[in-house]
């Protein structure tokens, strides 16, 4: 289980068997998100400052970490490792000059035993942070492959990816270049960083760059409805001008 020390997040999976895990997780699983649900709609509160809930999903291999980011970016504490066994939920609260946002953080295990349930989790999701060691290739291979179920859930303006290169203060055993990274996130349109939890370099700026792709885009949806209630306006009016 993820216990981040002071932390209290809501922890699915509870040591069972090896055989039943993914089933126990399912159902837990489930349980956990119809509770969230209610708050994850992606859409503002009424008012002038809106407040808009966003599920984010951290995805990895079991060595690179992922749970780590989340933790440093809710506590802004450092935890050399902190293992998952199942899912990991944090929240965290943004409060912007435009808008207050509010993160629910979901953590994965990167085992295979949960890949079955993988639709569920990623079930929801506004965005998600592809994490892999800079210091281990496999594991820049692995973000790839959760990458492809990503894609297979979402489309391109549903969701915000960031590719996020995790430890580079292991510069002497890097085996991924930053250069390699951005032009894997280039080709895919992803955002991308590298992000250092031991000296809490770049992890509060990912989770911003995430936040403002999603305002963004949120702006854009408004604009969107703006114009397609001015035009049926018109088109009201002059109807009743026949």
């Amino acid at each position: 289980m993820c216990n981040p020390g002071g932390l209290t997040p809501t922890v699915l999976f509870r040591g069972y068997g090896q055989c039943s895990a993914a089933a126990l997780f399912e159902s837990e699983l489930v349980s956990l998100q119809g509770m969230a649900q209610k708050e994850m709609l992606g859409t503002p509160l009424e008012g002038i400052h809106p407040t808009y809930v966003y599920k984010v999903v951290l995805l990895g291999s079991p060595s690179v970490g992922n749970s780590v980011p989340a933790h440093q970016y809710v506590k802004n504490v450092f935890r050399e490792s902190l293992p998952t066994v199942g899912c990991c939920f944090f929240t965290k609260t943004l409060h912007l000059e435009v808008a207050t946002i509010k993160f629910d953080v979901w953590v994965m295990a990167g085992q295979e035993t949960y890949r079955s349930v993988c639709c569920l989790y990623l079930r929801g999701a506004h965005a998600a942070l592809l994490v892999y060691d800079i210091a281990n290739k496999e594991t820049l291979s692995r973000a790839k492959l959760w990458l492809r179920d990503l894609e297979k859930e979402f489309l391109a303006d549903e969701i915000v990816i960031a590719l996020v290169g995790n430890k580079p203060d292991l510069a002497a055993e890097r085996e991924v270049t930053t250069e390699e990274g951005e032009e894997f996130a280039r080709t895919k349109d992803l955002l991308f960083m590298e992000t250092s939890t031991k000296s809490n370099h770049q992890v509060n700026d990912i989770f911003m760059a995430i936040a403002q792709e999603l305002l963004k885009r949120e702006q854009k949806k408004a604009s969107a409805r703006s114009t397609a209630d001015l035009r049926e306006s018109r088109t009201r009016t002059w109807c009743c001008q026949l």
